[in-house]
């Protein structure tokens, strides 16, 4: 599957029109904003700006939480109808149907606020202008979402509405007693299990402010010089290429926190490196669309669906960051072998970077940056709070970008009077970057919101334990089978509806099957995870490796094989955590407080069959050991991976003894070459 071009022009670049073809790509994800100017442009960055400053109140002032959860989702859906058009012929203006459905959602969430706790105790009994207003707000919400993120959204969405009013006309285990209207409106509306429910509380309290955070990284200049570190890092060996590519993509993940950015960011200033080394097109896309996926699954910030993970089992975001090390770690490790492979069976050239600073230079520089991108961590170990870390590490990457010119937030000039003061904070870094954390959330928030309603849902119908059943019917009860079609539904889901998205649905109708055949709740919710990333690099929704096709100008598809190639080791991971409990050693236990009784030998143990296994597949995926395998070295070592995935010690025996088969055929070939000689 593997395609390496031959050698590529002297100075190949990235040309305007590719990077404005990926961008398209950015904004199916993103959805396709307008660029507003004049006072409009200056109306909307405001109201951007008061949503960031409210959050960070909150962050640190105790807001009820039948007040921020609805606050949150009016700023959201006014900025939504402001910044998102209706059509793409409308694009980069406002209209007046824009400006109403604003309007209309900040009156469905004063209507909320006014009513106080009255209007939460009678949600079982909703009157007229309840319904009234409950109706309004998920058209507003359908809406919204298809700007921000497309149809397919929001037509899940009405599914399970549907499927609320419905269900006593499906068939078997599918049917439930139908809801009426003003039930289901009281459900979704009026109470904290719907719309403002699991996933708007952590959109409201943690992802936007990681959101902010990553502004606050990017307009002081993290992105860039994590790109310059890896730059300075990896230059000089055949290798070098593939690696930059690996440790920016990991670096970078805090800044970006979204996938397909990353492979954009990256790929607009990595590609025309990778076309040196001897990547052909779609090998360099596919590769740059894996480092991509690496930044949703990579510690500090991970993906906005991770915060959900720690809400959903009310667990620490210290906790979840502790069970993604391992799993980051091995699929990094999967990259990397991947790249050393790529270069020593293709004779990739070597690659050295002209006029990138010394390593020593820039560390001494811009240092502060990895200070600013480790803090969450550190305050998190001290005590704080998942919110207090992420504020308290926005405030330290604000302050540390004044220690050198080049970053520094507010211009050094406005300080010394030497530019208007009120123009300067309104031009500044600051203030852009307030108003990119609030924006940035836009698509996120709204899909939170949409999937409040599948939520309540699914916990007013009993849809989920309902589902399970059917799954664990369907594998008679066989964990591997249970698994194998949990993957196969969270994977098809993926396909259709973003990360975010896709995890929510799944952890609510899928999780409880593998947690019924004794998996621990934490380790399924990992799973669905890992498997909701796959829509990152999978199609028809492949958004990734189809922006890095467009940068690379090669073929979408096959570009998406390509990225399937580079990830395949890794994702094979999520199944040890479920298959045997010892698998969920990877996991590191699932719990921070639990570590200092952790089997830290087993722990040692399940990692190194993974690692072992991870080789495995990469050398039998990529057709390469020491030298070009043979078919049979090949199914040898693809076998030897699969087993070495399962975590028991017959597996094991069974792996290692596969493995070294295959180096012992590569060796004995070797040797009757040289014999030849």
């Amino acid at each position: 599957m593997s395609e390496i071009a031959g050698r590529a022009p002297a100075e190949p670049v990235v040309d305007a029109e590719a990077l404005k073809k990926a961008e398209e790509y950015i904004e199916q994800e993103e959805g396709a904003s307008n660029k507003l100017r004049g006072p409009l442009g200056a109306f909307v960055a405001a109201v951007a700006v008061v949503m960031s400053v409210f959050h960070l109140y909150t962050a640190y002032a105790i807001v009820p939480t039948q007040t921020l959860r609805p606050v949150h989702v009016g700023f959201v859906l006014f900025l939504v109808y402001l910044v998102f058009p209706v059509s793409k012929r409308y694009r980069h203006r406002i209209m007046w149907w824009d400006w109403v459905a604003a309007l209309a959602g900040v009156a469905v969430i004063a209507y909320v606020l006014n009513g106080g706790d009255d209007f939460w105790d009678r949600n079982t009994l909703p009157d007229d202008w309840d319904i009234v207003f409950g109706i309004a707000f998920v058209m507003l919400i359908l809406e919204g979402m298809r700007r921000a993120s497309g149809w397919v959204m929001p037509a899940v969405v009405i599914a399970f509405i549907l499927y609320a009013f419905f269900g006593e006309y499906l068939p078997g285990s599918w049917a439930h007693r139908s809801y009426e209207t003003g039930r289901l409106v009281g459900h979704l509306y009026m109470t904290l299990e719907g719309i403002f429910g699991v996933a708007v509380d952590v959109s409201s309290s943690l992802i936007i402010l990681f959101t902010i955070f990553g502004a606050f990284l990017q307009f002081s200049g993290a992105g860039k010089f994590f790109i310059d570190f890896s730059f300075s890092a990896m230059g000089g060996k055949s290798t070098s290429a593939g690696r930059t590519v690996v440790l920016a993509s990991f670096l970078l993940g805090g800044p970006s926190g979204s996938g397909v950015a990353t492979t954009v960011t990256l790929g607009s200033v990595a590609y025309p490196m990778l076309v040196k080394a001897g990547y052909g097109k779609n090998a360099a896309g596919g590769l740059l669309a894996a480092g991509g996926l690496g930044a949703i699954i990579s510690p500090p910030v991970l993906g906005a669906a991770a915060f959900l993970i720690a809400e959903f089992l009310k667990i620490s975001y210290l906790d979840v960051l502790l069970m993604a090390t391992i799993p980051t770690l091995l699929y990094y490790f999967a990259l990397f072998l991947m790249v050393e492979i790529d270069a020593r069976k293709f004779g990739m050239s070597e690659v050295r970077f002209a006029n990138v600073e010394s390593l020593w230079s820039l560390t001494r520089k811009y240092w502060f940056h990895f200070l600013s991108l480790v803090s969450i961590i550190a305050f998190m170990l001290y005590g704080y709070s998942p919110v207090l870390s992420v504020f308290w590490a926005t405030v330290t990457a604000f302050l540390a970008s004044f220690l050198h010119r080049d970053t520094a937030l507010f211009s050094y000039d406005l300080f010394r009077g030497r530019e208007p003061f009120v123009k300067g904070i309104f031009q500044s870094k600051f203030f852009k970057a307030l108003e990119a954390g609030s924006i940035g959330v836009l698509n996120v928030a709204v899909i939170c919101a949409g999937a409040g309603i599948i939520v309540g849902v699914v916990t007013l119908t009993g849809l989920g334990l309902k589902f399970s059943a059917i799954i664990i019917d369907y594998a008679e009860g066989s964990l591997l089978l249970t698994a194998i079609y949990t993957s196969l539904i969270v994977w098809v889901v993926g396909l259709a509806v973003p990360v975010t998205a896709s995890y929510i649905i799944c952890a609510v109708i899928a999780a409880p099957a593998l947690i019924k055949l004794g998996v621990p709740d934490f380790a399924a919710h990992m799973f669905i995870f890992y498997y909701a990333v796959l829509s990152e690099v999978s199609p028809p929704t492949a958004l990734s490796p189809f922006a890095a096709a467009a940068i690379t100008g090669g073929d979408p598809y096959r570009t998406t094989l390509q990225s399937w190639k580079y990830t395949m080791p890794a994702f094979l991971v999520p199944f040890m955590f479920v298959l045997d409990p010892a698998g969920t050693g990877l996991l590191l236990t699932g719990s921070i407080k639990t570590l200092g009784g952790a089997d830290w030998g087993s722990i040692a143990l399940v990692t190194i069959t993974a690692a072992i296994g991870i080789a495995a597949l990469a050398g039998g995926v990529q057709g390469w050991l020491l030298k070009r395998t043979t078919w049979v070295e090949q199914g040898m070592l693809i076998a030897a991976g699969l087993a070495l995935v399962y975590p028991k010690a017959l597996f094991d025996i069974i792996g290692i003894v596969l493995i070294a088969l295959a180096f012992g055929l590569q060796l004995l070939r070797r040797d009757q070459a040289h014999a030849k000689a």
